[in-house]
């Protein structure tokens, strides 16, 4: 029997726990929607994301004008970015279309759109003046956007996806998630021929992703061990601790949904229309770096306490 709309966009979402409203009811209904037109185009959804990459680009473009057409265009081109974004993901889940090349240019892209739009917003403030000083940004609004961007930004993205990935394990399975380990990810890439380039450079990187999630997650990584010598695996660990640590869990979803795309952007859209997007760098190194401490601090407690009765 073929799928309804609603049941195909159900079918799409990674789970109700790690899903916003907002891409609930806006961004996962139109990227189906396109999904599927794209689908039936025969398109790959490799496409799909370098598309979403070159409309990212050109959001980054137009941030880089203080007039507020230009502005409204980068909101427009950032928003269908994301659509495409979506689109990928979803026509990936529903067809089985997953490669190797997909698995890097779907972590390659937002990286992509965040260094075109940090650079934009550089070039845009370089020779303005300081809020209430007579003294220009020049070389200060690249310091700002690097303690925004790299110090910042990087790393509350990659830690709030690695709970995400944690939780989906939890409630799903290895098969509902994308939860990868250090020592995995470096087997696959000492074991690659090394006539494999592409291959061996994205498992090196990846590797390496994983190991600096690892390194901030001390006591996950403790539980893991334990949940690994005394039961096997979360599959075998009692329901009443597997329970309250998906309890313990879900809360905090919201503060990865927070420090990955929306939140981020609506702050991105608004601080530009209104022509000081400097604000947006400060919001994202003051607001978003408590909210980043804050949950890891409570993910790394709940994985403490857990610890403790395994």
């Amino acid at each position: 029997m073929e799928q309804t709309f609603r049941e195909m966009l159900q079918a799409s979402f990674k789970s109700k726990d790690t899903e916003e409203w907002i891409d609930v009811y806006f961004t996962r209904p139109i990227g189906l929607v396109f999904a599927i037109f794209w689908n039936k185009l025969g398109i790959h959804p490799n496409v799909i994301t370098i598309l979403s990459m070159l409309l990212g680009i050109a959001a980054g473009v137009m941030f880089a004008y203080s007039d507020l057409l230009h502005n409204v265009l980068g909101v427009v081109f950032l928003m269908f970015a994301n659509f495409c974004d979506s689109t990928d993901g979803q026509m990936a889940r529903l067809t089985g279309k997953k490669t190797l090349v997909g698995r890097v240019l779907d972590g390659f892209s937002g990286d992509v759109w965040f260094f075109s739009i940090y650079f934009a917003i550089c070039v845009r403030l370089f020779n303005q003046n300081i809020p209430g000083t007579d003294i220009q940004w020049h070389i200060w609004i690249w310091l700002l956007a690097l303690v925004a961007g790299i110090m910042s930004h990087s790393p509350q993205s990659s830690l709030a996806d690695y709970y995400r990935q944690i939780h989906l394990f939890f409630i799903k399975g290895k098969a509902g998630s994308e939860l990868d380990n250090y020592k995995q990810q470096r087997a696959i890439y000492e074991q690659l021929p090394k006539n494999k380039l592409f291959a061996r450079l994205f498992y090196y990187n990846y590797s390496n992703y994983c190991k600096s999630q690892e390194k901030r997650t001390p006591a996950f990584q403790k539980m893991m061990e334990k949940i690994g010598e005394n039961y096997g695996g979360p599959e075998n660990m009692p329901g009443e601790l597997k329970e309250k640590f998906i309890n313990g869990s879900r809360p905090l979803m919201k503060y990865t949904n927070i420090l990955t795309f929306n939140a981020r952007a609506i702050t991105l859209y608004i601080t530009c229309l209104l022509d000081c997007p400097w604000v947006y760098l400060v919001v994202e190194i003051i607001v978003f770096n408590i909210l980043y401490v804050y949950m890891h601090k409570r993910h790394e407690t709940l994985c403490a306490d857990i610890a403790v009765k395994l």
